[in-house]
């Protein structure tokens, strides 16, 4: 019992270093100097860097969609439930003052890809059924491509992160949330969509 939460504690302490100054930068002399422990310690549970990055990237990624589950499960309609996620989303990112899907796919593209086969996997299963209760509530058109949709909705949620695509000193995480929700659900809902939609799409300035 002690062992595992020595492991949680690592993988804890890991992942507020790496979110604050990088995958690359923070290396396991500073997470035992931060966590007071010596790097023997880290290297009883993780042989390397490499194998502690990809407990840190998995774990965060099970954190998430386990809470993007909950959201899905209790929005009384998919437009609520789109910015609910969105305020989760601003939430999760606050922590974040280095670009990480970037660094990760710099740095260990192979935790990289394995992550977004996952999180291709995840967001389409959970959009398809969105849309698909969307439509049923007639929020959503019935003649839309529910496939074709739920991957460009990935392919979307993917490229705004890119941070050569939309640099952060012209693009903040919210406004480029936002912009895209607009996108997104504009194409999609119906007359009485856009009205529910309207209560949530902030008027620009």
């Amino acid at each position: 019992m002690k062992s595992i939460n020595i492991e949680k504690s690592i993988v804890v302490a890991s992942t507020d270093l790496f979110l604050e100054y990088g995958f690359k930068t923070v290396t396991m002399d500073d997470i035992a100097l931060n966590m007071k422990i010596s790097k023997k310690t880290i290297y009883n549970f993780f042989n390397n860097k490499e194998a502690l990055v990809q407990k840190v990237v998995f774990s965060m990624y099970n954190y998430i969609t386990t809470k993007l589950e909950e959201i899905r499960d209790q929005a009384s309609n998919p437009i609520s439930e789109l910015y609910e996620i969105k305020m989760f989303i601003m939430h999760q990112l606050k922590g974040e003052k280095t670009s990480p899907l970037y660094q990760l796919r710099k740095y260990y593209p192979i935790i990289h890809d394995e992550l977004q086969k996952k999180q291709f996997d995840f967001i389409t299963t959970s959009v398809r059924k969105s849309l698909k209760k969307g439509v049923k509530m007639k929020l959503f058109r019935p003649s839309i491509d529910v496939d074709f949709i739920s991957r460009m909705y990935f392919n979307g949620m993917i490229s705004i992160k890119n941070a050569e695509l939309f640099p952060a000193e012209k693009y903040s995480p919210e406004q480029l949330m936002e912009s895209y929700l607009d996108y997104h659900l504009c194409a999609i809902v119906t007359n009485k969509g856009m009205t529910y939609l309207s209560s949530y799409i902030k008027p620009k300035s």
